[in-house]
């Protein structure tokens, strides 16, 4: 039975979503970080009440300035500081490197593809002063979102989006509203951390068998 609780938890915590949910409105950005059904706004942070001190507060005294000690006549002016030379750091070979790079280009590509985006809303009010220049702007905004979310949906995998252009005659500036929700499970997360783990890990040690006279990669 025991067996059985521990496969459900270790299911449960591989399906947990792990995310970000960011939000603009007429209140500015805020960004909570999701964790299953819970979500924990990190910006802005909530700021605390400040405690009133008691008392007085004493009145600080103006502190004099210092008189800077003028050269005497005659004496040879102090030789200005030599700033040392800039130091660089011994690189390492790029053919070395090439392989870490495409363990890194490898891993983004994975990521992205395990990567949901539940939510993506993009809401915008457009305005201005000449009706003319408004409707010009509001059909080439609507060209531009259009080509916009057709390369993001060749990147990303999203479930649902909300993109909505309007025009406002008497509004007297443009408003945006934006949400994206970001989230991916525990599970792969840590898939994807064991297989470029062992891989960069792999990788990393054939370069040093090289580096110190072994067989070629």
């Amino acid at each position: 039975m025991g067996w059985i609780i521990t496969f459900v938890i270790l299911f449960l915590l591989a399906i947990l979503p792990l995310g970000a949910s960011v939000l603009y409105d007429a209140e500015g950005p805020r960004v909570r970080v999701v964790a299953g059904p819970l979500k924990i706004q990190v910006f802005p942070l909530k700021k605390k009440p400040k405690k009133q001190k008691s008392g007085k507060a004493k009145p600080k005294k103006e502190a004099k300035p210092k008189k800077k000690k003028e050269p005497a006549e005659g004496a040879a002016a102090p030789a200005p500081e030599k700033k040392p030379a800039p130091k660089f750091d011994n690189g390492g070979s790029w053919t070395d490197f090439l392989p870490l790079v495409r363990v890194a280009l490898d891993l983004l590509n994975d990521l992205r593809l395990k990567l949901r985006v539940n939510h993506l809303k993009l809401h915008m009010t457009m305005a201005a002063d000449d009706p003319c220049d408004l409707a010009i702007n509001y059909g080439r905004m609507n060209a531009s979102l259009a080509g916009l979310i057709a390369q993001l949906e060749r990147f990303l995998v999203i479930k649902k989006r909300d993109v909505h252009v309007d025009c406002d005659f008497a509004a007297s500036e443009t408003v945006i509203v934006a949400r994206l929700d970001l989230t991916i499970t525990l599970g792969r997360i840590l898939s994807i951390a064991v297989r470029y783990g062992v891989r960069a890990l792999t990788t990393f040690l054939k370069i040093k068998k090289q580096q110190e006279g072994g067989a070629d990669l």
